[in-house]
């Protein structure tokens, strides 16, 4: 029998707390293959001194400093505990096979779409990173600041702007990617599961009429992100 695993997620002021991307995708990955698992929620301003408190592997920066970020997953199954939602999706892949997530030996290709795909919303990252401080604490939302400002410098603006339109654009690109391909990119993959958790980011931190923007780009694609969420039964 499975033991419970340990997802660990960061918090929020928000209903049910998750809007980070990067831990939803291990998140939407568990659900999928039906693992047990439960999160542990840490506070923003809290992650390094909780990560490096369970043993966890820092990322490099570029200036070359230590970073500690989540998601982190702890299986007592294995005793493996891995940082980075891509090296997580990776062992999980390995370690739980049923219902794959890589499929036709496709995870080296899935990692570049994960690379080409981000680079897709970097014109519009500094509203979102604005709309996320506003759904953190006080503390978290600073500490956030501090933190993101290093690769991404302020100002950030959250208002309708070139920024958006910008990011229309990429995800004018997605749509192509789409095209002919029926409801998921190719056979449903972790490839699916990125583009929604980004989605899904959107949706809970934006306003209102923000995310009804989005939805309605592309005949409404956009706004399908509950087709996902339904393959993994999140929803």
């Amino acid at each position: 029998m499975t033991q419970t695993l340990v997802l660990y997620d960061t918090l929020s002021n928000l209903p049910g707390n998750n809007w980070s991307p990067n831990p939803a995708k291990p998140r939407f990955i568990l659900s999928y293959k039906g693992l047990p698992f439960v999160t542990v929620w840490v506070e923003y301003s809290d992650i390094s001194i909780a990560m490096k408190a369970i043993g966890a592997k820092p990322n490099k920066r570029s200036d070359g400093t230590d970073v500690y970020p989540v998601p982190v997953l702890s299986d007592p199954n294995t005793g493996a505990l891995i940082t980075d939602s891509l090296e997580i999706a990776s062992y999980l892949e390995k370690t739980y096979p049923e219902k794959g997530i890589f499929p036709n030996n496709s995870e080296s290709l899935i990692r570049e779409f994960d690379s080409a795909h981000f680079r897709l919303i970097i014109p519009a990252v500094k509203s979102i990173f604005a709309r996320s401080t506003e759904i953190s604490s006080p503390i978290s939302a600073k500490f956030f600041i501090g933190v993101r400002s290093i690769d991404v410098p302020l100002p950030w603006d959250a208002t309708y702007g070139e920024d958006w339109a910008l990011l229309e654009k990429g995800y004018n690109t997605a749509y192509e990617w789409y095209q002919g391909s029926g409801s998921w990119a190719t056979l449903f993959s972790f490839a699916d599961i990125i583009v929604a958790c980004h989605l899904l980011w959107f949706k809970r931190v934006l306003k209102e009429d923000e995310w009804v923007r989005i939805g309605s780009w592309n005949g409404g694609k956009w706004a399908q992100l509950a087709d996902v969420e339904k393959e993994c039964k999140l929803a």
